[in-house]
């Protein structure tokens, strides 16, 4: 039913306020139906807000009727099949609205889309005319630039100024009536004016070199003079020889060296002229002198040469310098490297001699690029020494010269601008090149004048007279003295590893004259295996341990007590005292921690060092520290009472007179000797 209702249908359009229905359209009516029934103008003519409101209420329609016919579908009844068709076409109907109402949309879209490519259309005219506008004006800018800019050769001329020029040219060449009005005729005739002026001054240029040729001829012939004088002068000096030789006064020596002073750097040369004024003045055994080749510090300073000879050579190169690979930038690091540690090809040695002629050998170096002076030590004997194992840091050139100066380690630049150089370079630190350049000691730089204040850095540091001859007299005298006390160490380790403490004749009165207990074994020790140590704790925390200084284990014994000595040697032996840390084992482990007899055992040694200087400089004061650890244990040992569950005589007799065994709450022992009675006492 609802098939034969849908063929009977009739197709309806809707019509609007002001647009006729559609209907069939006839051939003779072409031009009417286009213009009634064309939707493109139809478009022009319709609001789209109304459009929007039938579009609205169409949907709305559409919904009521498809709830009608659900509705009469849900009752079933057969009665209601013509009321269902009847809103079928009115659907139909609404649906041809909405395809209607959607073809205007896309009509309207499409007009949109329209304008507004013809309105960029119009802007991207107008944009490329105004571009095309500045680019004018920005190339007229440019003329006017370049004709504002331009400058004519007369520019370049110096002329003298217009109060001189009227002043001295005369009046056919300044010719002031006219030139003051204008500017161009001025400028013409202040350029005759310069022609005039350069003429003069080209003649009289000739004038000059004329007289110049004439004083050339003059200084030739004294030049010829002087050179058949100077082998008469050299031979009157090596005639003189002998008498110079005869009255100890070499001239001729010291003026070669003087000479060869000339090319020294500025630091280097302070620290030749105040240490050579130091040996003549005050010390005769000092000797200066300077090595290396002159030749190579004369070519530092040449001016650069023409490069005439090069750019000739230069199409001879370029076949080998193609040929040769591009170094790497490992090798390139490298050669930067060696230029910024380059030293000056002269030095200054220093040889000071001590009373039994042995020699302390000094060589200061200059690094040009870091400005900083380093130094090599060297030691010579007088005699053969006898090679003691624990005395091998003692001479050794890395370490004889460390903290002359208190904190002196001569492992950094003291110049704080070398870091910055360091940086460019890759260097880490100086301290793994100064086996190869020398240590860079502080006393070193003051020594050549030079001074790097850390609070005001300066970009460039002069070297200073004054400051080198205030410090001149005390390092010498501490070098002089550091070589002696590692001499005597030196000797009396040989003993020490052959179990004998060298004690002398002076200081016999503080000992007694029988000592039981003996030195068994002196060894030299790295500085981790001593802070390894537990009874060393102290001591490190304390500062008294720096891995500058030497260490030393010492083994003293006693039938079944055995005393371990850890020994710790500051570089400013003899003026800083060794320190001893103690472990005494006998019966169990003992030391200061849990002992307070041992913690005085050390005090004996630490404290009361001065006990044990002996006679000055108190190069013995090491010895005399051991043999009074020998007699101290002596005492500990002697004082200890006897156990009454062990059978048999007491191990350790009392052989040392005591007054008083044992005093006060922690029953320390007596360990002070008392000369000449003989006897021990407490402190």
């Amino acid at each position: 039913m609802s098939s034969e209702s849908s063929k009977k249908r009739k197709p309806k359009v809707i019509r609007t306020d002001g647009v006729p229905a559609e209907g069939k359209r006839g051939k003779g009516d072409t031009d009417q139906d286009a213009r009634y029934y064309s939707e493109e103008s139809e478009v022009d003519l319709r609001d789209p807000i109304k459009d929007y409101e039938l579009y609205r209420e169409t949907c709305q329609e559409l919904q009521r009727l498809m709830a009608e016919i659900q509705e009469l579908k849900s009752r079933g009844i057969k009665e209601n099949a013509s009321e269902i068709d009847e809103r079928r076409v009115q659907s139909c109907v609404h649906f041809m609205t909405l395809k209607k109402l959607n073809r205007l949309a896309h009509i309207r879209l499409k007009k949109g889309r329209d304008q507004t490519h013809e309105a960029k259309q119009k802007v991207d005219a107008y944009h490329l005319q105004l571009q095309n506008l500045l680019y004018e004006v920005m190339h007229l800018q440019k003329e006017i630039t370049k004709c504002l800019e331009f400058k004519s050769k007369h520019e370049e001329i110096e002329l003298v100024s217009l109060e001189e020029f009227y002043k001295e040219a005369p009046p056919e060449i300044s010719r002031p009536a006219i030139t003051l009005s204008e500017p161009h005729q001025q400028t013409l005739a202040r350029l005759d004016w310069e022609l005039e002026q350069r003429k003069r001054l080209a003649e009289k240029y000739k004038e000059c070199l004329t007289s110049k040729e004439k004083i050339l001829k003059e200084i030739e012939v004294k030049k010829e003079y002087l050179s058949s004088l100077q082998p008469r002068l050299n031979s009157i000096m090596q005639a003189s020889l002998p008498v110079q030789e005869y009255l100890f006064m070499p001239f001729d020596q010291a003026h070669k060296q003087y000479e060869t002073a000339r090319h020294l750097p500025p630091p280097l040369y302070v620290l030749f002229v105040q240490a050579s004024a130091y040996g003549q003045a005050c010390d005769k055994k000092l000797v200066v002198a300077i090595e290396g080749s002159v030749e190579e510090a004369k070519a530092l300073y040449k001016p650069p040469e023409d490069s005439q000879d090069d750019e000739s050579d230069s199409d001879a190169e370029e076949e080998q310098t193609t040929k040769r690979r591009r170094p790497t930038l490992g090798v390139q690091l490298d050669d930067k490297r060696k230029e910024m540690l380059k030293r000056h090809p002269l030095s200054v040695t220093l040889d000071l001699k001590c009373k039994d002629e042995n020699v302390l050998h000094l060589t200061f170096h200059y690094l040009m690029n870091l400005n900083v002076m380093t130094v090599k030590a060297k030691v010579t004997t007088a005699m053969e020494m006898t090679t003691a194992i624990s005395a091998g840091d003692l001479l050794s050139p890395d370490s004889l010269l460390n903290c002359l100066y208190p904190g002196d380690h001569g492992r950094k630049t003291p110049n704080p601008a070398n870091q910055f150089q360091f940086d460019k370079v890759g260097i880490l630190t100086l301290s793994d090149y100064v086996t190869e350049l020398g240590h860079p000691y502080v006393w070193v730089q003051k020594l050549g004048g030079l001074h790097f204040p850390k609070d005001q850095p300066q970009h460039t540091v002069a070297a200073d007279n004054s400051l080198s001859a205030s410090h001149m007299e005390l390092t010498v005298k501490l070098l002089r003295s550091r070589l002696q006390s590692r001499l005597a160490l030196h000797k009396q380790f040989a003993s020490l590893e052959h179990g004998v403490v060298p004690v002398s004749s002076e200081c016999q009165q503080l000992f007694p004259t029988k000592i039981v207990s003996r030195l068994v074994k002196w060894t030299a020790i790295p500085y981790e295996d001593y802070a390894e140590l537990p009874y060393t704790k102290d001591v490190i925390e304390a500062g008294l341990a720096e891995d500058t200084h030497l260490y030393y284990m010492a083994l003293i014994e006693r039938g079944t007590a055995k005393l371990q000595a850890a020994v710790v040697l500051n570089p400013g032996y003899s003026t800083l005292p060794p320190v001893f840390s103690l472990c005494l084992n006998w019966k169990g482990e003992r030391n200061s921690s849990n002992d307070d007899n041992i913690r005085a055992m050390e005090s004996e040694v630490n404290v009361y060092y001065k006990e044990l200087w002996g006679p000055k400089p108190g190069y013995q004061l090491l010895t005399n520290q051991l043999q009074r650890l020998c007699m101290v244990l002596d005492v500990y040992l002697e004082t200890e009472p006897h156990d009454p569950s062990v059978e048999g005589p007491k191990e350790f007799p009392q052989e040392k007179m005591c007054l008083r065994l044992v005093r006060g709450p922690l029953r320390l022992k007596p360990f002070k000797f008392n000369y000449p009675q003989g006897f021990f006492s407490h402190r």
